[in-house]
């Protein structure tokens, strides 16, 4: 039996108690990202807009072998302890009890190390998926506090991006923790489809994420640029989204320092080619590598994704989820 989620299937859950299910993992975007200064625990505080998209990996999750067993089926060339699915894993077993053997087969689609949050969605949808076959043992406020301790992107794809509420763009902030539901760009009138389509491109070669913040903080100290302090609110900030994506004031802070560094040709290029093929927006997600572009003509963005597969490894034409994933019992 297979049964796709809707909002009366949110309630039916409990009761069939799956062997086995499957879980899509979007990927996001940052629309936008301002980064704090470093804060004395060695974090920053982000304002951002994250938007989940219509591409990224796909979860199955198995009752299988003996207790404590847990097997992850995967091409990454990662040990299943250093996988952060299966920290999620560990971390549910730990606060639940919930200790069944479990066999994952994960499908990776999104690119490691590109800014696009796959990893975090992982960890949201293994979160997802272990409550549902355990029966929904913790409420979403206890999952959202496991999210918390994997990482900072997880709390988004745990409430926005996967499988709860029916809404997939947020303003995040804090270290993540704090999540505000926006609208759907493209989509005023709240439809399941968004008018604008989205390009990724990654440059062929992986970003880290503590070594983004620690180029961002040692440009800022050696005055690679001054700090200008941001002068749009952030109500007007959430306002723009609402407006056409040429008129978008949204930046990312990481990317001065990128294209001030070894890699400036690779951003450059990329954002340029965005720009000269027609994207209305183009910009960075996360602290890299992979780029994008917002275009308001379908048409012109699959034409662009064709020529631009011809010049980078990684591209990907998409748009913005505005539905929540869905999910699949067998």
């Amino acid at each position: 039996m297979r049964l796709y989620q809707n909002l009366f299937f949110c309630i039916m859950i409990p009761y069939l108690m799956p062997n086995r299910l499957k879980i899509r993992a979007p990927c996001k975007i940052n629309l936008h990202l301002q980064i704090g200064d470093r804060r004395a625990d060695g974090y920053h505080d982000i304002k951002s807009i994250f938007a989940a998209l219509d591409f990224g990996d796909t979860l199955g999750f198995e009752l299988f072998g003996p207790v404590g067993f847990c097997d992850i089926v995967t091409e990454l060339p990662l040990p299943s302890a250093e996988n952060i699915v299966y920290k999620a894993i560990s971390l549910y077993r730990s606060r639940t009890g919930f200790n069944r053997g479990l066999r994952v087969h994960l499908e990776k689609r999104i690119p490691l190390g590109g800014g696009l949050g796959g990893g975090s969605s992982d960890a949201a949808s293994a979160l997802m998926a272990l409550n549902t076959l355990a029966g929904d043992r913790l409420s979403p406020p206890e999952l959202k506090a496991l999210a918390e301790q994997l990482g900072s992107d997880v709390p988004f794809f745990l409430t926005g991006g996967t499988v709860w509420p029916l809404w997939t763009v947020a303003w995040v902030s804090g270290r993540g923790e704090a999540i505000e539901p926006l609208p759907v760009p493209g989509n005023p009138q709240g439809t399941l489809q968004s008018s604008l389509a989205v390009v990724l491109v990654n440059p062929g070669f992986p970003s880290g994420t503590a070594e983004a913040f620690r180029q961002l903080d040692l440009w800022r100290e050696q005055g690679g640029a001054e700090m200008v302090p941001v002068t749009i609110l952030d109500d007007a900030l959430k306002r723009s989204l609402g407006g056409h994506p040429r008129d978008w004031p949204y930046e990312n802070d990481f990317l001065p320092v990128f294209l001030a560094g070894k890699d400036a040709k690779a951003y450059g290029d990329i954002i340029a080619r965005l720009k000269a093929l027609g994207a209305d927006f183009s910009g960075l997600s996360g602290a890299g590598a992979t780029c994008f572009g917002v275009f308001t003509d379908g048409g012109i963005a699959e034409k662009a994704a064709k020529i631009l597969s011809n010049e980078w490894k990684f591209v990907e034409l998409t748009f913005f989820l505005a539905r929540s994933a869905v999910t699949v019992l067998e």
